[in-house]
C-alpha cells in the first residue's frame, strides 16, 4: 500500500515536472502559451491525479474505518474478558471464607476429640479390667456352685445311707 502511493506520488512529479518544461508534447508556441493538445493532457493528468488522489482517499477511510471497527471489537472483547474475571474473582473469595470456616471448625472439632478419644480408650480399659474382674469371680462362683452341688449330693448320700441304716435298724428291733 505504501509503495503504492509513493509510485502514485513519484509519478505526479514527474508529469508535474514536464508540464512547466514543455515536454510533454514537446510543442512549445513562441509566445510561451501551450497548445490545445498540451492543455488536454494536462487536464487528463489532472484529473487522473485527482482521481488516484480521491482513490487513496477513499482507501484510507476505509482502513481507518476497519481499524475503528477492530478497536471496537476489541474494547469489546476487553469489557467481556473483564466482566468474566470479576465474575471469577467473586466466586473465587466466598469459596476460600467458607472452606476457611469449615478448616476452623474442624480443627476446632479436632481438639475437643483427642481429650475425649483418650478418655475413651481409659473406659475401655476400665471396661475390660472390670469384665475380667466380672469373668474370673463367675468362674469362681461356678465353681464353687459346683463344688457345693457335689457336697449336697454327697451329703444327700450320705443322710440316704445313714436313714436307710436308721431304718434297717428299726426294722430289726420290731
Amino acid at each position: 500500500m505504501m509503495q503504492a502511493t509513493q509510485r502514485q506520488a513519484s509519478d505526479v512529479q514527474q508529469q508535474q515536472a514536464l508540464v512547466p518544461t514543455g515536454q510533454l508534447s514537446g510543442t512549445v508556441s513562441f509566445n510561451g502559451t501551450l497548445t490545445k493538445e498540451d492543455e488536454e493532457m494536462s487536464k487528463s493528468a489532472l484529473s487522473t491525479f485527482r482521481a488516484k488522489e480521491e482513490e487513496i482517499e477513499k482507501k484510507k477511510l476505509e482502513v481507518r474505518e476497519r481499524v475503528q471497527a477492530q478497536l471496537g471489537r476489541i474494547e469489546e472483547e476487553t469489557r467481556r474478558l473483564s466482566t468474566i474475571r470479576e465474575e471469577l474473582e467473586g466466586l473465587a473469595d466466598p469459596m476460600k471464607k467458607e472452606v476457611s470456616l469449615v478448616r476452623k471448625k474442624i480443627d476446632a472439632v479436632n481438639k475437643e476429640l483427642k481429650p475425649l478419644g483418650l478418655n475413651c480408650q481409659k473406659k475401655e480399659k476400665e471396661y475390660k479390667d472390670a469384665l475380667d474382674a466380672f469373668n474370673d469371680k463367675n468362674k469362681e462362683k461356678v465353681q464353687m456352685i459346683t463344688r457345693l452341688m457335689e457336697l449336697v449330693g454327697e451329703s444327700e448320700k450320705l443322710r440316704m445311707k445313714k436313714l436307710e441304716e436308721l431304718s434297717k435298724s428299726i426294722e430289726i428291733t420290731r
